[in-house]
């Protein structure tokens, strides 16, 4: 019998933890992964540089990085001259949505992600948004992948033509970032590649204090691992 052709799947990569263990999920279950990056006017252009990396490394069938200039609009501490919080405790970050939301990414991410895969004829995409350890951003939430994934099989021609069911893929949703450490280790992701921090210094150094760098961090200390970017 002839081989099997593997399923296609456009994996959303930014260069952290979550995403780079999103992308090697998504290569562990059996899918051509395409990876889809943004420059989006972040403060950094590191996170890029990461994504590259990490592509490459779990073998990525193509990696694209898209313009989507969101700086245009500002609105958050990682697209606009806003000041990134440091050293805040876990209450603090639960306690609302903070500066670091950018308006609308996650949608505009995802629109983007949904028109490679109608190309591509994919029917699977791959997001590593997380609900548990995800500083309070409405955009991680379950209800919005649902809802995104219902408007993506309304709104393509594929799937008002019933060619492709659309699938919105979110398998750390539910994990704590302790979970999503241990399944980067199991997966092999090579976390000396990826990028977290939203302020890194010179050379790309973490800050060790912004939320992404505490609640990474908290992950690898809860999981009982050695951080190799940890710079406590």
């Amino acid at each position: 019998m002839p081989e099997q052709k593997k399923k296609k799947a456009v994996c959303l990569l930014s260069g952290g933890l979550d995403s780079s263990t999103c992308l090697a999920y998504a290569r562990r279950e059996g899918y051509e992964c395409y990876a889809l990056s943004f420059d989006y006017g972040q403060r950094h252009r590191i996170e890029l540089e990461a994504a590259a990396r990490v592509a490459a490394d779990l073998g990525a069938v193509q990696h694209l990085v898209a313009p989507a200039p969101l700086r245009l609009f500002g609105g958050s501490a990682l697209t606009a001259e806003i000041e990134v919080p440091k050293g805040r405790s876990g209450e603090a970050m639960a306690a609302g949505i903070p500066v670091t939301y950018v308006p609308a990414r996650n949608t505009i991410f995802l629109a983007f992600a949904l028109a490679w895969a109608e190309v591509l004829g994919a029917e699977d995409i791959f997001i590593g948004v997380n609900a548990v350890d995800y500083s309070g951003y409405p955009d991680c939430r379950p209800e919005y992948i649902e809802a995104f994934e219902r408007m993506a099989n309304l709104a393509t021609r594929a799937g008002v033509e019933g060619r492709m069911r659309l699938r919105i893929h979110a398998p750390l949703l539910r994990l704590t970032k302790a979970d999503i450490v241990r399944l980067g280790r199991e997966l092999g992701v090579n976390f000396a590649l990826t990028h977290s921090c939203y302020d890194p210094g010179p050379g790309g150094k973490p800050c060790g204090a912004c939320d992404s760098c505490v609640l990474r961090r908290k992950g690898f200390q809860e999981a009982g691992l050695e951080d190799p970017l940890d710079t406590a």
